[in-house]
This record gives C-alpha cells, sequence and structure tokens, in this order.
C-alpha cells in the first residue's frame, strides 16, 4: 500500500501554527485533493490540541450568506478554551461569502480573538476575484493544481507514459485500468460539472454551447497554434474573436484549458497574437479523444502532442503561485519555440522534441536566441534533459 502525503499539508500546518496573521485561501480546480489534504491537516492540528470546525457550501440547498455567520459563530466558541481554526469548503458557492468574511474577521481582528481562517474553492478565477476586490491585503493563497508527474508516481506508481496519458487527476486513479469508465468519470465528473456549473458562475455567458464546443476544440487542438478567425470558422453559432478570447479566459479561470500568448517584447503584440491553445490537464484530451491507451501511444504523432501539452501544462502549474511569471511561446515564419518562460530574471527559451520532428532541428531556437539573447535554454525530450528529470523540476 503507497501512502502519500501531498505537499501542501506542511505548507498550509506550517501557517496555520504561525500567530494569526491573514486568511489563508486553498484554491484550485476540481478533484486535485484539495479538501483530502486539508482534511489531512484538520486531523494533524487537532492531534496538537486545537479546535477545529470544519464546514462546506456544497450542499443540495444552497445556503444564505447567513450560514458563513453561524459557522464562524460556532469556531468563536471554541476560542476561549484554545487556538481555533475554522475551515470552509467550497466557499465561493454562497451568494455574498466575500463579504460576509470580511466582517467576520475584521471583527475577530478587533477583538483580539484567535481564530484562525482557511478558505477552500474549485473556482481559482472566483475565489481570487472576490478576495482581491473584498479582502485585499488580508490573505495569502495556495493554489493546489493539478497532480504533477512526481506526485502522481510517489501516490500511484504511475510511469511517465502512464502520467503523459491519465494526467493528474488523483481521484480518477483507481480508475486506469479500465480506460472506458475512467473516461466516463472524467467526462462526466469534472469536465461537463466544472464547465456546465463552475464556468458559467465566473461571469456572464451568452452562448453556453459556444463555450462547450471551444473546450472541446481546444482540447483538439491542444499544442497547436490557431488563429481566433480560424477558431470562428470551426464553431457553430460562433459570436466573434473578442468573445472566444473571452471564454478561452473563463476556462483558463476553471484550470482546464487556456491559450498561450505568443513572446515579441511588447504587451501589445502577445494580447494581439494567435494563441497556442494548451489544455492544462493530458486527462481531458485522452477522454475528449476517446481513443485508449495503447493507440494513442502507438500514434507518434499525436503522442508528440500529448507530450508538448504535458510539458506546457508542468510549465503552467509551476508558475501558479507567480503571477509574474509569464509562459508564451514564440513563431516567426516557419521557425518557432515550442515555450518561453518569462521572468524578472529574464527569459527561458523551452524546445520539446518527443521523436515526431527532426531531434537536431535547432533553426527556430537559433534565431530566438539571436534575437532575444534569452538567459537560459533547454531542449527537452530526445537528444536534451530526460522527460523524467524534467517533470521532477
Amino acid at each position: 500500500m503507497i501512502t502519500f502525503q501531498h505537499p501542501i499539508v506542511d505548507r498550509l500546518l506550517n501557517r496555520l501554527c504561525e500567530p494569526r496573521r491573514f486568511l489563508q485561501a486553498v484554491v484550485g480546480p476540481r478533484q486535485v485533493g484539495k479538501t483530502t489534504a486539508v482534511l489531512g491537516v484538520k486531523s494533524r492540528l487537532e492531534a496538537d490540541g486545537f479546535e477545529v470546525h470544519y464546514a462546506s457550501g456544497d450542499e443540495p440547498l444552497l445556503p444564505g450568506a447567513a450560514w458563513i455567520d453561524e459557522q464562524w459563530e460556532i469556531a468563536r466558541v471554541a476560542v476561549a478554551a484554545s487556538s481555533s481554526i475554522l475551515i470552509l469548503d467550497e466557499v465561493h458557492k454562497i451568494p455574498g461569502w466575500s463579504e460576509r468574511v470580511k466582517v467576520n474577521w475584521d471583527r475577530d481582528t478587533r477583538e483580539r480573538r484567535d481564530l484562525r481562517v482557511v478558505l477552500l474553492g474549485s473556482s481559482p478565477l472566483l475565489v481570487r476575484q472576490r478576495l482581491e476586490e473584498s479582502l485585499a491585503g488580508r490573505f495569502e493563497t495556495l493554489p493546489v493544481t493539478h497532480w504533477r508527474f512526481a506526485e502522481c508516481r510517489a501516490a500511484f506508481g504511475w510511469d511517465l507514459d502512464t502520467y503523459i496519458f491519465y494526467g493528474g487527476y488523483p481521484g480518477a486513479a483507481p480508475l486506469v485500468g479500465d480506460y472506458s469508465r475512467w473516461r466516463s468519470y472524467v467526462l462526466d465528473s469534472l469536465i461537463e460539472t466544472t464547465v456546465s456549473r463552475d464556468v458559467l458562475s465566473l461571469g456572464r455567458i451568452d452562448k453556453p454551447a459556444l463555450l462547450r464546443q471551444l473546450f472541446y476544440l481546444t482540447c483538439a487542438y491542444s499544442g497547436q497554434i490557431v488563429s481566433y478567425t480560424k477558431l470562428l470558422g470551426q464553431l457553430h453559432d460562433a459570436g466573434n474573436t473578442t468573445t472566444l478570447a473571452h471564454y478561452l479566459d473563463l476556462l483558463a479561470g476553471a484550470w482546464l484549458v487556456t491559450g498561450v500568448s505568443k513572446y515579441s517584447g511588447s504587451l501589445v503584440r502577445k494580447r494581439a497574437s494567435s494563441p497556442k491553445l494548451l489544455t492544462l490537464n493530458t486527462a481531458l484530451m485522452s477522454a475528449a479523444r476517446g481513443q485508449p491507451f495503447e493507440a494513442t501511444r502507438s500514434d507518434p504523432d499525436y503522442w508528440g502532442r500529448l507530450v508538448e501539452t504535458a510539458v506546457g501544462a508542468h510549465l503552467v502549474a509551476a508558475g501558479a503561485d507567480d503571477p509574474s511569471r509569464k509562459v508564451l511561446y514564440w513563431r516567426e515564419g516557419g521557425l518557432e519555440v515550442d515555450y518561453v518562460v518569462e521572468t524578472p530574471e529574464g527569459l527561458t527559451a523551452i524546445e520539446v522534441k518527443s521523436g515526431r520532428r527532426r531531434a537536431h532541428d535547432t533553426r527556430g531556437m537559433d534565431a530566438f536566441v539571436a534575437r532575444y539573447a534569452p538567459r537560459t535554454v533547454q531542449l527537452v525530450g530526445t537528444g536534451g534533459i530526460s522527460l523524467e528529470r524534467f517533470f521532477e523540476s
């Protein structure tokens, strides 16, 4: 029996054992183990003598804002006896939650009450927006992304090919031996639930059918640079390029798919560029395509796209808690660099080689280096850093 503890457990424990300073917001996509990790934290804190009250807003009948006040009062009762911790799960589903959290947090601060608070949400963009609007200066975020290769190997004993095909959803891991069952779980419990419920809560969506089509089209074209005009031609009942860009941002906010911008040295040109479509978990590609592992692994071209997508998703996840870090791509004419990571320290240019293209074709990288002089250049895969080593970094 493999035992595994997600790294978020120790990070959250350390923060909660510090003097009360900030709300702790644990955010990330559905089914990546946020609740499991926080319940593990709860058990360890209770063993150390803390009073911990846990409540979830994910109820069939959605609670009102007063529900937060009620849970807060339950936690306050225990403060007189010892340090107390309140955990509110799926808090973003409660109407007006951020305002009620602010009122209660500020009251505890004024009254010098040692009640420490953890908020969980499966809609990262929505939670962050509400925190920044109502709770500025009062919170820290702990992002929980899709599981990486090292975590899946430690928890489930997966090899690299298994991880690249099945992606980083721990809840689906027990089903990998039955592709049809695994695919049904991903489609029904992850994709449809997130697209139909979570994304629709992020903002006004006049054409939900178009949003769903855009998601599946992004899965089909993941790893490819596609203009918004071409996307419009592939979609039924399409709106305009502004609508597509907005919907792609919403899907990225739910941590499903995103559009990687082109690096040009100019912010204006980055925003106007054709996006490189990227699925943020290869499980979504594998489920949407409907082709089992053996057939996919024997298709070098498609497998190469899965590998390139997995590399891109890893880069995006690595910068989830650093807004100054941007993942981009570069292309001029027929020359291309798969990924460009931009940080305040400089640029890192990354080329992915999986055997589907000539391993020694470095013209794109050579042109990029000559023009922009990146701080670091990396070849990942065939002829360079092994995929295993890259995913462990």
